[in-house]
């Protein structure tokens, strides 16, 4: 039996930070979608001709490129799956999280057999930390949270997930560290 852990939450919710305490804990593989796309996704954008570095606001984006990356971590985490591995997809997937047949979807069609055991980690953290982690941390992907952060975070901080045949837990990261051990018991 493989695991395939959905590490989701807003920006700045600490995502990739427990994605990779989880993978490390469980010998899982970590993929990360920044990791994966970033690269890519600022080059397709340049070459469109729309700002590199906007995603929240950018239609090129959402129309054309944002479907392709999650496609693409899904492919990563399946050739890992396929080779016994448990995997941390560590994304926010946001624009998919109302999607209540995203995952069976998904594992139809992939092949995701019945040894692949979906579960969705909601890292939650109050509005107040986010903003503050996004600020401090500094990226120019952030800058249009931060600046329009009322719309944001209406968005952002009520996004909840539907997704069938997947077990949910949730990992509270308010604190300084995530409580990982916790997770890897219930799990």
């Amino acid at each position: 039996m493989s695991d395939l852990l959905f590490v989701v939450g807003p920006a700045g919710s600490g995502k990739s930070t427990a994605s990779r305490l989880i993978a490390q804990r469980l010998g899982a593989a970590y993929v990360g979608k920044d990791t994966v796309a970033t690269g890519f996704t600022e080059a397709i954008l340049t070459l469109a001709g729309t700002d590199p570095h906007e995603r929240d606001n950018n239609p090129y984006y959402q129309d054309h490129v944002m479907d392709l990356e999650y496609e693409t971590i899904l492919r990563v985490a399946t050739d890992n799956l396929m080779l016994g591995s448990s995997v941390v997809l560590d994304a926010p997937f946001g624009r998919y999280l109302r999607r209540d047949a995203f995952l069976t979807d998904a594992a139809e069609r992939l092949g995701w057999g019945d040894d692949v055991r979906p579960v969705v980690v909601h890292v939650r953290v109050d509005g107040d930390a986010i903003r503050d982690r996004l600020i401090g941390r500094g990226l120019e992907r952030d800058a249009w949270k931060i600046a329009h952060w009322d719309e944001f975070w209406a968005k952002a901080g009520r996004v909840e997930c539907t997704w069938r045949g997947a077990e949910h837990i949730t990992l509270d990261n308010t604190g300084d560290a995530p409580d990982v051990e916790g997770l890897v018991r219930r799990l």
